[in-house]
């Protein structure tokens, strides 16, 4: 098999593993949505792979976790911010990586990834619920953010471990 088809199974796998791992302990939070450990596999994807392939994972395995879970109102809202999270921390970690040290790059990258996150569930929820409402939603996304941040930081270096993984990293 070609590398390019290998990166395709790869992003495919990821999408499915960000699908589970955002379903796996969905916590209900009041005013709806939930807190779910996705970000972690959606970052760590962002570090592994390029910016594309971590985008299209990214979407896609956090709109269909939204769609089996009954979150059907936040699939469009999941699969656009889930994606620009995923390309921004993708690209400001490669951007990083090689110029400063291994935390700094993933302290970066996660977190713009994930001060986004915030910000377009903050956006979508306050034309949803209205303004007021969304607030409610702005610390259970920050605590998911700090969460996502650690477990990639702590995944990342184990997945680099899996030698099929380094024959195809970008």
């Amino acid at each position: 098999m070609s590398d390019r088809l290998h990166r395709q199974i790869y992003t495919a796998i990821s999408a499915a593993l960000i699908g589970i791992a955002t379903m796996v302990i969905p916590i209900p939070i009041p005013g709806g949505g939930y807190v779910n450990a996705g970000d972690i596999v959606i970052l760590t994807s962002a570090f592994v792979f390029n910016p594309v392939s971590a985008m299209i994972a990214a979407g896609v395995g956090s709109a269909v976790a939204d769609v089996c879970l009954g979150y059907v109102l936040y699939v469009p809202c999941s699969m656009a911010v889930k994606a620009v999270m995923a390309w921004c921390a993708a690209t400001a970690f490669r951007g990083l990586r090689k110029k400063t040290n291994f935390v700094t790059a993933i302290l970066t990258g996660g977190g713009l990834g994930e001060i986004i996150m915030t910000g377009g569930y903050f956006i979508y929820e306050g034309f949803v619920y209205g303004f007021a409402g969304a607030v409610a939603g702005i610390l259970p996304n920050l605590l998911q953010g700090i969460v996502g941040i650690l477990g990639a930081g702590l995944l990342y270096p184990t997945v680099l471990r899996i030698p099929a993984i380094k024959k195809i990293l970008y």
